[in-house]
């Protein structure tokens, strides 16, 4: 697993939240350069659409509850304009960089966690987006904690 390189990251609070609140209903949009591998994390009560480009490859994240318990739900698109054999391919490259991409959220919220200690084993689980059932399914993918 690649390990975060926090001075890639660029983290930016959008209105309505601030470095410790609110929990439920923040949203978590990561992208990132391709040239020069810098990430780009904006929290706010909206995903940051504005940030998302053509190839659809950014991580969405957002807390919601359970019977009272939060969970971190992620979402990764892997369809779409693709075919299935490219959604098959890029559930392989959502796999390999979504450790990366949840410490970067991790991280980069430090001090939400900080502040919210229970929030670290809450589960995370992942959907893998697709409007073909064969890719279209959720994972659990452990804690925030696991990826400190």
């Amino acid at each position: 697993m690649k390990r975060l390189d926090t001075d890639k990251l660029y983290v930016d609070f959008r209105a309505g939240v601030t470095m410790t609140q609110p929990i439920i209903g923040r949203k978590y949009t990561l992208t990132h350069s391709d040239i020069t591998a810098d990430l780009f994390l904006a929290i706010g009560l909206q995903f940051a659409y504005d940030k998302v480009n053509a190839m659809r490859d950014e991580v969405l994240a957002e807390w919601r509850t359970n019977n009272g318990f939060p969970f971190l739900y992620v979402y990764v698109y892997v369809d779409g304009q693709f075919d299935p054999a490219v959604a098959a391919k890029r559930i392989e490259i959502f796999k390999r960089e979504l450790p990366l991409a949840l410490e970067a959220i991790r991280y980069g919220d430090r001090r939400l966690f900080a502040a919210h200690p229970e929030l670290d084993k809450a589960p995370i689980w992942i959907h893998f987006g697709s409007a073909n059932l064969e890719y279209n399914w959720f994972e659990n993918w452990g804690t925030p904690k696991d990826y400190m």
